[in-house]
């Protein structure tokens, strides 16, 4: 980071006048080891992916969401015949989504599709913990091996991304013990729920809470108790990121809460994330701030799937493309002042 910052500085521009972009550069340099990079036909980072992972929430049967639990069998169809939002973005960024069933309430079938389903959803964590502590490993387990197995196939830089009906309500909750946040600043809307149904989900995520009695200080026992499968799953993919010291980009509120368990398990991971938008989702910026990352762009997105993440994508290669292909003042023969 040190090397990177030097050579940012002998850039023919005032010293940090690129702003954010000196930032990630200097991040990314340190995340990898280095800010060289020969551009390919992947762009200057190399291979990128964005990981989806899809999972169903017991606690649906409380009627905490505007759609049905239908729609996430749906949409992983819809994001593995490429007609998705992110499956768009990812395109144009000339990443590849990686499609992983975690715990979907459905049979499903596609060549595409990365199985791993821990179980058919999640308990409703109103009555008991979502999933038992062996499950919640297994999940995280499960995404770090997958980001492992696709880093040895030559991914350099992740994106986190999801699907499930009901995941801003355990997002919500795992913010509310975790940071201690209170639940009308931890719960939004979500997909788009109305006054009554939102001060029905704070009470829903309160009786969550009273039933599981989490200790905040066991990261991986809240997230058993109030979590998800594909939370669980997306903290493995930010850890195993991490692990193989490539750069991670956080996307919304739901991947936000799932970096927050991570930050948790293993402080240093952080130094691994870099955080791409504040969601309009009501609680994200606190979030981050519990995380301790500043979001790169505010588009007032609250879509998920990895959306912001995948958007980010450019930024983060602009940064590495300044740093490798600007003139220093001296190769210039500009006078430094």
């Amino acid at each position: 980071m040190a090397e990177a910052q030097q050579r940012l500085d002998s850039l023919t521009k005032p010293p940090g006048s690129l702003g954010r972009l000196e930032v990630v550069a200097r991040q990314v340099a340190g995340m990898t080891g280095g800010f060289e990079a020969a551009e390919g036909e992947n762009g200057i980072l190399g291979n990128k992916a964005v990981v989806v992972m899809a999972g169903d929430h017991g606690v649906c049967e409380e009627g905490i969401s505007a759609f049905p639990q239908e729609v996430t069998p749906q949409m992983v169809l819809n994001f593995l015949n490429g007609g998705a939002a992110v499956n768009v973005l990812a395109r144009h960024a000339g990443a590849e989504v990686v499609c992983v069933d975690m715990g979907v309430c459905a049979d499903m079938d596609h060549p595409d599709l990365v199985h791993r389903k821990i179980r058919k959803g999640t308990s409703n964590m109103v009555n008991g913990p979502a999933m038992s502590l062996e499950e919640a490993e297994q999940a995280v387990q499960t995404g770090f091996e997958l980001v492992s197995g696709l880093a040895d196939q030559g991914y350099r830089i992740f994106a986190t991304g999801e699907m499930g009906i009901g995941n801003t309500t355990a997002s919500s909750a795992l913010l509310a013990v975790l940071a201690g946040i209170g639940l009308e600043q931890a719960a939004g809307r979500g997909t788009g729920i109305n006054d009554a149904t939102w001060r029905h989900k704070q009470e829903v995520i309160r009786r969550a809470i009273e039933t599981n009695q989490p200790d905040a200080n066991q990261p991986l026992e809240v997230l058993a108790k109030l979590g998800g499968f594909e939370i669980a799953g997306l903290v493995g993919v930010i850890l195993g990121a991490a692990a193989r010291k490539c750069p991670i980009v956080i996307d919304g509120f739901i991947s936000s809460a799932a970096a927050l368990v991570a930050s948790r398990l293993a402080p240093l991971a952080t130094g691994y994330m870099l955080a791409s938008h504040l969601s309009q989702e009501q609680g994200h910026g606190q979030l981050l701030e519990a995380i301790g990352l500043t979001p790169m762009i505010h588009m007032d997105m609250r879509l998920g799937e990895g959306t912001g993440a995948v958007l980010s994508f450019h930024l983060v290669e602009a940064a590495m493309k300044i740093i490798n292909e600007m003139a220093t003042f001296e190769s210039a023969g500009v006078s430094k002042a």
